[in-house]
């Protein structure tokens, strides 16, 4: 399959379905490309995203959101509404050193090893209970019945959220990426931003209480957390603030559920379509690791990420003018031939495993990775003891999402055979 590049859009519905035909021609042709039509350069080849996360100096993170700019009118309604909220603060994902470097920080005190690590079994409590709900009704609807409550609830328990406002919680998640990668009305736009609004003002109550009676849970670490007064790289020793603290629960609110749930949901797909995969994962449960990574490299739910040119420079022999948008493809540069041959096939087996960019490198490696990397794995092992076998049935449609940046299936229908039945 060829498309013309010269009349590509990232947007088009039939594109954003399947995008990676057109990735392996980008590759071929042209790694950096200007895409006209929306007025950004695609960063296509491993070794030129990988150019472009070494060099934050030169590709700024400080992007924004990860949509596309709004006209003038429009982004003065978003300013009235989001006026009602706290300041939308740019930090981790949408910052810049050295602030980024703060930021990494006191995250990194707050959400450590050891607190991802206590989730385990947490994780597998959700996990056989969910699956406890289904596993005797011959076909589910993995989206709704495992796919998103699974991460939901693990990091809704990592924030202390209260089962009561689980919905609101994943409400909210919807209305923190509902611009991302998409094309929606203005109006979805506002609304999603009053839900972000909402969102801010329940955690930031719930901070307010952390203060006088601390807990054992997230919102009480972010609190508490400090920068080493002997921390070079770090000047600005201020604990965190409310905004910056909403800011970095609403980025592990999304990079804590939304991609885990893709993530899974491909996983599922994948192993059917590959069903040796399945059987050689009931035989040894330990291999569920390395089947994750290669879902990661696979399905890449993050499909890509913006960066901001701060000089005029050239990548890959092209010229990038100062203040030229980016979008570096995490998911072309992860089925890169030079790395990885034969790049659509499912091989867990394959040699450069953990070099896939599905979290990124860098200073912007993705926190929660350890934590969706534990999911999936528990996940795995969890569904390959209770499963004799599954399979997914004609009702399948595999349509995703409308994103090309947040890639994963609407709904999979799949049915299960419960271990032990006849």
């Amino acid at each position: 399959m060829t498309t013309d590049l010269a009349t590509f859009n990232p947007f088009d519905p039939a594109a954003m379905q399947c995008p990676f035909p057109h990735y392996a021609q980008m590759r071929e042709e042209q790694p950096v490309m200007l895409i006209e039509s929306v007025g950004m350069y695609l960063v296509t080849n491993h070794d030129l995203v990988m150019q472009v996360l070494r060099d934050p100096a030169t590709y700024s993170s400080l992007f924004g959101g990860a949509s596309m700019p709004l006209p003038a009118e429009a982004r003065a309604k978003m300013a009235e509404v989001m006026a009602d909220g706290y300041p939308r603060v740019p930090t981790m994902l949408t910052a810049d050193m050295p602030e980024h470097t703060r930021y990494r920080r006191l995250v990194s005190k707050a959400f450590t090893p050891k607190v991802i690590a206590e989730l385990e079994p947490v994780i597998r409590s959700i996990t056989t209970r969910l699956i406890d709900s289904w596993i005797d009704s011959g076909r589910i609807e993995f989206v709704e019945q495992f796919g998103v409550p699974l991460p939901v609830e693990v990091i809704a328990h990592a924030l202390n959220v209260p089962d009561s406002r689980m919905a609101d919680f994943k409400r909210w998640s919807d209305d923190s990426i509902a611009g991302i990668g998409t094309v929606i009305s203005l109006e979805e736009r506002l609304a999603a931003e009053r839900g972000v609004n909402e969102f801010q003002h329940y955690f930031a109550s719930e901070l307010d209480k952390r203060r006088t009676e601390p807990q054992d849970d997230l919102l009480t670490n972010l609190l508490t957390a400090r920068v080493d007064d002997d921390d070079p790289d770090v000047t600005d020793k201020r604990p965190l603030d409310v905004p910056e603290m909403l800011s970095i629960i609403q980025q592990l609110l999304v990079a804590g559920n939304e991609t885990t749930t893709k993530l899974l949901t491909e996983t599922m797909r994948l192993l059917a379509e590959n069903p040796d995969e399945w059987v050689a994962l009931k035989s040894d449960p330990a291999r569920a690791p390395k089947i994750i990574e290669e879902a990661l490299r696979l399905s890449t739910p993050t499909q890509g990420m913006f960066r901001i040119s701060t000089k005029d420079h050239e990548l890959g022999g092209v010229h990038i003018p100062e203040g030229a948008r980016l979008v570096i493809v995490f998911a072309s540069a992860n089925r890169d031939e030079s790395l990885y041959p034969e790049p659509d096939e499912f091989d867990p087996d394959r040699d450069h495993l953990r070099d896939h960019l599905a979290f990124g490198k860098g200073i912007h490696f993705c926190l929660g990775a350890a934590l969706s990397r534990l999911e999936g794995k528990v996940a795995l092992e969890e569904l390959s003891a209770r499963l004799d076998s599954f399979s997914l049935p004609d009702s399948n449609e595999f349509q995703y999402f409308p994103s090309f940046l947040l890639r994963g299936l609407t709904r999979l229908d799949v049915d299960v055979v419960p271990a032990g039945a006849a």
